[in-house]
């Protein structure tokens, strides 16, 4: 009986579903709603972005602290910039920035080793992580409420107390000779590396790689000597965000902060000088197990405090994304690319770079090159139609916003103009600027901005000095030449 029951109510559930279906089908047109356009959908203007209320001070030993509460969660996040970069690395120790900055969570601290740092942030559900990156040293935290003021704790004796313990320098020396190992497994990876070496320059700051030798002429006093030369509390800056009371909170920091007070810090060295190391030319690194190409092309860019950086945003999103010339021309019109893209890729105290590029078929890469420059040329030849200047412009103002979602990515950005000397409003007349940009001013930035001349182009893919492709790449050149890159890892 319980199965006769069973077969019924399949039954059943079956015919019910086969009745909806039908019904659904046999509809009649002027039954159906039938759903509007898309371009009858009407939108509100975006809402005026506002900072929220924070609170800025400085303490007695030069650190600078941003407060912001946020009371929608239980949580609290903080994060330090520290005046540091691997940039400052010496050439012959290439790494040894970003090992400190994996040593100061790693090494331990004098209170206490890594496994106890580790049971103590997994019983809090909490985490603490460092880092050292080209132009900035980096350490957050996050917390529930009650657990702030021990993470707290931690958080600082981590930043004034780390000992670089000698087995997890070796550890991380071990690990990273693996990812030497295996960094020519991408080929886009790869691209990406070998054309910053190509603009800036093979043994720059900002395109050289680290090496086995390199990691064998570090030694634990080296990382020390590091930390001591740039770890210094009047070249940090802590931001804090979520759910705490600002005197409360501000007077723990003064608690746990205040009385670091090591020796007077040595001058910061400058920066490194940057200028283009090839200015032309057609590269190769020639993959024969790959059956597509991994293009670059471009040259040094510039700086987000640039005048014309706010058209040269509008000029980025008239090339870029889905509603732009290279896809719209070059994948979707010639269906000559895989993905394709291009970027305006400023930095804020360096120059940064032009890149446009993609992936196509190996067949193809000569043509997807020739395609790319033809949309390049175009834009600094003819004006972009005005649909093509809203609809940029509706982009950039419109991503703005996200800048912005929550208070912590707020309290970030302020912390970051800070850290690099940019004005507080910095994004908001950048916002204003690019309102005003104009079809002149696009097609202006274009002309000044865009060198053909000076464009370098790096291909990775299966380009044999005797394939089609790479006889081809040969008339793309100004020397009628093909240089050859050789990315063999030394032993």
């Amino acid at each position: 009986m319980p199965s006769l029951t069973l077969r019924r109510f399949f039954l059943r559930s079956l015919l019910t579903g086969f009745l909806v279906v039908c019904s659904v089908f046999l509809t009649s047109p002027s039954q159906a709603n039938t759903p509007p356009s898309y371009q009858d959908l009407k939108f509100p203007p975006l809402a005026e972005v506002k900072l929220p209320p924070y609170q800025r001070e400085v303490l007695s030993n030069g650190l600078v602290v941003y407060l912001m509460e946020d009371h929608q969660l239980p949580l609290v996040n903080g994060t330090a910039f520290i005046e540091v970069g691997d940039r400052w690395d010496p050439s012959t120790q290439v790494g040894l920035g970003e090992m400190t900055g994996s040593l100061l969570r790693t090494g331990g601290t004098e209170q206490h080793s890594v496994n106890e740092i580790n049971d103590f942030l997994e019983q809090r559900a909490a985490s603490i992580e460092t880092g050292i990156d080209s132009t900035q040293g980096s350490v957050t935290f996050s917390a529930l409420k009650e657990d702030v003021d021990s993470v707290l704790d931690l958080f600082a004796e981590i930043i004034q107390k780390p000992v670089f313990a000698p087995d997890r320098l070796a550890l991380l020396k071990q690990q990273t000779k693996g990812g030497i190992a295996r960094r020519n497994d991408d080929p886009s990876e790869i691209a990406g590396r070998e054309f910053n070496k190509l603009i800036y320059g093979a043994d720059h700051p900002y395109a050289r790689t680290v090496e086995y030798a390199n990691l064998d002429a570090i030694d634990r006093e080296d990382v020390v000597n590091f930390y001591q030369q740039y770890v210094h509390p009047d070249r940090m800056i802590l931001g804090i965000v979520g759910d705490f009371d600002t005197q409360a909170l501000l007077s723990k920091i003064k608690a746990d902060f205040e009385s670091w007070t090591p020796p007077s810090p040595k001058p910061l060295p400058p920066l490194p000088p940057v200028q283009q190391a090839q200015t032309s030319g057609v590269f190769v690194v020639n993959q024969p197990q790959m059956t597509q190409s991994d293009v670059r092309l471009g040259h040094l860019g510039g700086t987000f405090n640039s005048p014309d950086y706010p058209p040269l945003s509008v000029l980025n999103e008239v090339l870029n994304g889905f509603g732009g010339r290279l896809y719209n021309q070059v994948r979707s019109r010639l269906g000559l690319a895989y993905s394709v893209y291009s970027y305006w890729s400023a930095r804020f105290d360096y120059p940064g770079l032009f890149i446009a590029g993609g992936q196509t078929r190996t067949e193809a890469t000569v043509p997807f090159i020739q395609a790319i420059r033809q949309e390049l040329d175009r834009l600094r030849e003819a004006p972009i139609e005005p649909q093509e200047l809203q609809y940029a412009k509706d982009v950039v103002l419109n991503s703005f916003v996200f800048s912005f979602q929550t208070p912590a990515q707020t309290l970030s950005r302020l912390m970051r103009y800070e850290y690099y000397g940019y004005p507080s409003d910095f994004l908001f007349s950048y916002r204003d600027q690019v309102d005003e940009v104009t079809i002149a001013d696009v097609q202006r930035v274009a002309q000044t901005y865009l060198q053909p001349e000076q464009f370098v182009t790096l291909v990775v893919g299966n380009l044999g000095p005797d394939s089609d492709a790479a006889q081809g790449l040969a008339d793309l050149s100004s020397n009628s030449q093909v240089e050859p890159i050789d990315i063999t890892i030394p032993e």
